[in-house]
Formats: structure tokens, C-alpha cells, sequence
């Protein structure tokens, strides 16, 4: 969704609050392609703050179906996404603008803010998903989900760095 910030660039002073919807049903980073299950309207405040600058401040609620990285159980992973970030018009004469990250998501006088959403969930985007904090993954055998139970299999694992006085137990050892 492009929102055109003519108007907040060129008045002094300008405000503006408007709604706007989030397009994408799907959001793709390194990790993969993950499916959005529920999305709120994005809320800006567009605010003047000099000569052909602007203040965007926003929130917007993203839910997605994510699989957990111990079990792989599904897990509905929410953002709670605010932001504020500085914009400028292409004809800013600033010093700063090699500096400013914001050029990315605007495209002339128009703010994409699909492309400002998704560049938020970029940087708040976890290392690692749970299920739960205290997720026991799966078993490393039979690969039954260890948080359903217990499966039963042996997964006493010898130590390597013993390998040499087992071998002196076993080579001394009389039949």
C-alpha cells in the first residue's frame, strides 16, 4: 500500500493520522516463507518535522504459523510491531541522507508501507521460536515429540574423551 506524504512534506507543522491495510499473506526472510494468520490495519501518525522531512510512527499486530525449533509443533507467534522512523522527499538537500535507512521503502513523495512493515518484522524477528520456554524437542532416535511423554529409548550417550580408558578396561579384562 503506497501513502502519498505530499501534503506532510511540504506544510509545516502537518499531521496526519490515517489507517491503512497491510497487503502481504505471506512474509519471506532467510529463515523461509511463513504464512500470516492474523493482521490488524496499520495505524500511522504522519507528522512535518522540517523541510521536506517527515515522522512516521505506527503499530500494527502480525500473527503468524510458525513450527517450533525443538519439536516442530505449530505456534501462533504474534508481533506487536511500533515504529518510528524518519522519511524524506526525494528532493531533500539534507546531509544526512546517505545515513538514512528510510529510503527503502519510499518510492518518490510516496511511503510503501508494506515494505516498512516488512522491514520491521525483519529486525524484530527471534532467533529461535518455542512452543513453550521449557520445550523438550524430540527424541533423537524415534523422533516422538518428548513433550507428550517419554518414548522409552536408550539415549545414554558415552563420553568421547573416556574412549581411551574404556579400551584399557576392555584390553585388561579376562574372559
Amino acid at each position: 500500500m503506497l501513502v502519498n506524504l505530499t501534503d506532510v512534506f511540504t506544510n509545516e507543522g502537518q499531521v496526519q493520522e490515517l489507517t491503512v491495510s497491510y497487503d502481504a499473506d505471506t512474509f519471506t526472510n532467510q529463515f523461509g516463507t511463513f504464512s500470516i494468520r492474523e493482521k490488524s490495519p496499520v495505524v500511522l501518525r504522519l507528522s512535518n518535522i522540517g523541510h521536506s522531512r517527515a515522522l512516521v510512527q505506527g503499530n500494527v499486530h502480525i500473527t503468524f504459523a510458525l513450527a517450533c525449533d525443538r519439536c516442530l509443533q505449530d505456534v501462533d507467534y504474534t508481533f506487536d510491531l511500533s515504529f518510528d522512523n524518519e522519511v524524506v522527499s526525494p528532493d531533500y538537500a539534507g546531509d544526512d541522507t546517505d545515513e538514512m535507512d528510510s529510503l527503502e521503502f519510499m518510492e518518490g513523495y510516496h511511503l510503501n508501507v508494506d515494505e516498512l512493515v516488512n522491514n520491521e518484522l525483519l529486525l524484530d524477528w527471534p532467533m529461535k521460536i518455542l512452543c513453550k520456554d521449557d520445550c523438550k524437542g524430540i527424541c533423537r532416535i524415534c523422533g516422538k515429540n518428548l513433550n507428550d511423554g517419554e518414548c522409552g529409548c536408550d539415549d545414554f550417550v558415552p563420553d568421547p574423551r573416556m574412549a581411551a580408558i574404556k579400551d584399557l578396561f576392555h584390553a585388561n579384562k579376562e574372559v
